[in-house]
Order: C-alpha cells, then structure tokens, then sequence
C-alpha cells in the first residue's frame, strides 16, 4: 500500500471533518474494497432474490454459489498475492516500472489454470445445472483476476479511479439484475449474470487503470517467479491467513447448524450471517492501520533504515530508532483501542440493529455474533502486529505466527463440532487470542534487538536462491520467447 499511501496521507493533511471523512472514505474503498464489494454483492443480490419473489432454496444455492467462489478464489490467489507484491515493490525502488504489468499477465496466466482445473472440476461434481455451473466458473475466474490486480492496483495513486471502478461495479450490477428480473423473470440464471456482469465491469476498469499507469512491454512475464525463491515464507504466510480466517466458516456449513442445499453446496444461515457482520468490524482496523500507523510510522521508519544505508552517526540512528519504535508502539496502541470501542459498539447498538432487521436472528446467532466479534477484534490487531514484522523482513516470524492461527483456528474448529453448538464460534475465538500473544512475543523479541537483526543476522555473501521457481521461470520465458 505505499503507493497508495503516500496520495492518501495528502487527505489526512487536510482539515475540517468532511476531509477527514473523504480521507477515511477513500482508504476504506481502496484497502477493503474488493472484500467489501463481495459482501455487498452477497446482499444485494439475496434482497433482490427476496423482493422478486425467488424461492426460499434458490436464494440459499445463490449466496452457497458465490461464497464457494469467494473463498476458493481468495484461498487460491493467497499463494501468489504477497509474493507479487514484494516483486511489485523491488520494481518500483528500482525504478523498472516496464516489467511490473508483465507479470501480472504471468501470475494471472498461472492462476487462472490452475483454478479453473480445480474450481472446474468441483462444479462438474456439484449437483447444479449446466448453466449455472459456467457462470460460477466464469464468477470465480474473475474473482481470481480482481484479487491480483489489487496487488498492483496498490501502486498507482489514482485512489479516486479505484473507487470510482467499485462504484460503476455495483451501480452496473444491480441495474443488469433488476433489468432482468423486470423483463423476463426473476432466476438464478439472471441474477448471477448480474453479478458476473459486475464484476466484469471492475476488472475491465482496473485493466484500464493499470495500462493507463504502466507500460506493459509484454515480455518477461514470469520473472516474477524467481521472487518465490527468495521469499517462500510469503506464500506460507498468505495461505495460512486466509486459511485461518475462513476455515471456521467452512468446517461449520458440516456442523449441527450446517446442512446441505444441493449436491456440494452446503451452508449454515445460524453461524454464516453473524459470521458475516462480525467480520465487517475488522474493516476499522483495516482502515486505521492504512490511515493510521502507515501514514505516520513509514516516514520514521524509513528515515530509520536510510541513516543505515547512508552516513548516519551511531547517536544518529539510536534517536531515530527510539523516535520510530515510540511512533510504532503509540500507533498499534491507539489502533486496537479504536479496534475496541468498535467492537464494544458493535456487541450493544449494531446487536440491536441486527436483530431489528428481517435476518431472523435468535438467541444462537447473537451468541455467535458476541464471540465472533471479539474473535475478529483480536485477529485484527494481533494481523496488524504481523503486518509490522513484514515490514521489518522478519518472514520468518511471520511465517510462525500464521501457521498457529491457521493451525489452531482449523483444528479447533474440527473439534468444535463434537461439542455443544452454541460453543462453536469460540474455536476461532481461541485461535485468536493465541495468534495474538504470539505476534506481539515475537514483535517485541524482534524490536528489542533490532540493531542486531538488522546487521548481524544478515549474510556475508549474498547468494541467490535458486530453485522451483527459477526452474519454472526460465522454462516458461523461454516458451515466451518462442510463441
């Protein structure tokens, strides 16, 4: 996000409370947009299944279709996502702008495959119709597409283009489905031809953006792949994210509350919508830590790692690392108290608005909204602190701190279900809290010493990794080369 950040900070500068609003507003879309539009999605299109008269079991099989293909999308792309953004940032320092949209064409040439293969061969499986079967395909292709153009997106600073693509997205989207719903009738068929058709819509605007910013030479494609190499920890560290953090939703669609829709569509209504609406509070943390601790640690920290390279006194460097870790430790402190209140307005006035709105909530579903609020509260800080071990290159700790939560969230979860239901959400509660303790031991381990990892723990000789995907890499440039 440092692209991107740096046109945000210039909002932040600005004063009065309609700027502030327009600054948080456009650090919302920009970080949690394609998430958010997912969600609005989801919502959008079950009220227009309602309000149109769709059935009751057509409108459980719409939203099993496409939160199938969200979380099989995001899954997927978690291997490639961190990796390409790291290349995306060696690029961009040194200043070889040419090969950035190149390897977005490889990593999606990649992606795309591989999960059409996967995704395909689940759907040929499923249960469902011909028709809807193509459209899911074609849904989660592009979900696949939109999740990597992000990793780039980040780069440009046209923050206001990147929500203005949300916004025609969803504006598209909806008047496809009610245009269809109108004219001919209201199906499965046509609204997920809306959604796709939205979606569409957003990954034709990103491309526009991206060619607008960068030349795209249309060679190396798959130089990228060579980062892999270098910086394996980030595929582990993605996947185990994103397998931490959704696996509790899956495993629950085969619990007591869980039950199946059609063929390999399964849902759980009782634990997905407070799910659902729990997750939405970790947007404030999402938001902050772009606005917030971003915004204001970078200048310290990279002031920092400048008077390292450059020809800065020992005083020097000792004052601005007491100054940048004093900003760090004040920035994740004012970050989870924010988180806190959030959540603590959450569980009182966003409970009472729940359960004043038509989505059937009962004493369970409050029960999993509490804990799962909290669960979400906590995952949010503790990823923050996970997030600042990246920026000082400890993937390795990174990389342990995520394979506990993936590990604990999913395994947990299993076991959950040979207890009492309404226990079910503190699995990933657990998880959590868990994940928590170990990002902040490891943050300050790391801090303490930073000098030290720094300086010493780095090689004499540096010596480039050379394996699979350097293999990969030469083997699919070479069949470039010759197409």
């Amino acid at each position: 996000m440092a692209g991107i950040g740096f046109e945000l900070k210039k909002l932040f500068r600005s004063t009065g409370v309609f700027a502030i609003l327009k600054a948080y507003g456009y650090t919302g879309m920009v970080t949690a947009g394609p998430m958010l539009l997912g969600v609005i999605f989801l919502l959008s299109v079950s009220y227009l299944g309602r309000f149109f008269g769709l059935a009751k079991a057509d409108q459980d099989l719409l939203v099993a279709m496409i939160t199938y293909a969200l979380l099989a999308s995001l899954l997927l792309t978690s291997l490639f996502s961190m990796g390409t953004t790291r290349y995306v940032a060696d690029m961009l320092y040194q200043e070889m702008e040419d090969r950035i949209l190149p390897s977005l064409d490889g990593v999606i040439c990649i992606t795309v495959p591989l999960g059409g293969l996967i995704y395909g061969t689940f759907l040929i499986f499923s249960g469902i119709p011909l028709g809807l079967g193509i459209l899911n395909f074609l849904f989660f292709t592009e979900l696949v597409v939109v999740w990597m153009q992000m990793n780039y997106l980040s780069a440009i600073k046209d923050y206001k283009g990147i929500m203005f693509g949300y916004v025609i997205a969803i504006i598209f989207s909806v008047s496809i489905a009610i245009v269809l719903c109108l004219l001919i009738e209201v199906s499965l068929i046509s609204l997920m031809i809306a959604v796709t058709s939205g979606y569409g819509v957003m990954v034709v605007f990103h491309y526009y953006l991206l060619y607008r910013y960068f030349d795209n030479p249309k060679k190396m494609s798959f130089e990228f792949l060579k980062w892999f190499d270098e910086y394996g920890e980030l595929s582990v560290i993605g996947f185990c994210m994103n397998l931490g953090l959704f696996s509790h939703l899956v495993i629950g669609w085969f619990s007591h509350v869980g039950y199946q829709i059609r063929g390999l569509f399964y849902s759980a209504p009782q634990y997905d919508v407070p799910a659902l609406y729990a997750f939405i509070t970790i947007l404030i943390t999402t938001i902050n830590f772009v606005a917030s601790v971003e915004v204001n640690f970078y200048p310290k920290y990279r002031r920092y790692y400048d008077l390292f390279n450059g020809k800065g006194s020992i005083t020097e460097i000792t004052k601005a690392e007491e100054e940048m870790l004093t900003v760090l430790d004040h920035e994740i402190t004012y970050t989870a108290r924010k988180q806190f209140y959030g959540t603590a307005l959450m569980l009182s006035l966003g409970l009472l608005i729940l359960n004043r709105l038509p989505l059937g909530f009962d004493s369970l579903m409050e029960g999993y909204f509490r804990i799962l609020c909290v669960g979400y509260g906590v995952y949010a800080i503790a990823n923050v602190m996970m997030m600042i071990l990246m920026y000082f290159s400890d993937y390795e700790g990174a990389k342990k701190t995520a394979v506990i939560f993936a590990a604990l969230s999913t395994t947990l979860s299993i076991l959950s279900l040979f207890i009492n239901v309404k226990y079910y959400g503190f699995a990933f509660c657990l998880g959590s809290m868990v994940y928590f303790l170990a990002c902040f031991k490891r943050l300050r381990y790391f801090t303490q010493r930073l000098p030290y990892h720094i300086l010493s723990k780095q090689p004499m000789v540096y010596v480039r990794k050379d394996g699979l995907g350097v293999k990969v890499s030469k083997k699919m440039t070479h069949m470039e080369d010759n197409f």
